[in-house]
């Protein structure tokens, strides 16, 4: 099994910084894309950035310019970096992991429980 660890949620005011850090466990053989999702009170989840294993990377529009998202293959984390946070970034932030669990042949979706990310003055 595959376990999804996500932590550096909280509260910042409007302009602040975050860092969001998660972290994949357990019988891992492979990891491919690592994401990070967003689901706010009333709304769709949607996805915020994602990063492949080669490191190519994307955004949602609403983030461009302000979010960066990293990853350690090595270490089998996955990494946000947010700037210039606005009250509308107020959400649950979810972790995403797209992996092969050691003696299977099906890759999997995994997804962390979730850490809140609170922007307001």
């Amino acid at each position: 099994q595959v376990q999804i660890v996500e932590s550096g949620g909280g509260l910042v005011q409007p302009g602040g910084s975050l860092r969001l850090s998660c972290a994949a466990s357990g019988s891992i053989f492979s990891i491919s894309t690592m994401a990070w999702y967003r689901q706010a009170p009333g709304k769709q989840r949607e996805m915020v950035a994602d990063i492949t294993s080669g490191g190519s990377t994307s955004y949602a529009d609403s983030v461009k310019g302000r979010f960066t998202i990293s990853r350690d293959n090595a270490k089998n984390t996955v990494f946000l970096q947010m700037n210039s946070l606005k009250p509308e970034d107020t959400a649950v932030y979810y972790c995403y992991v797209h992996a092969l669990s050691k003696g299977s042949a099906v890759w999997r979706d995994y997804w962390g429980q979730g850490t809140q990310v609170t922007v307001s003055s």
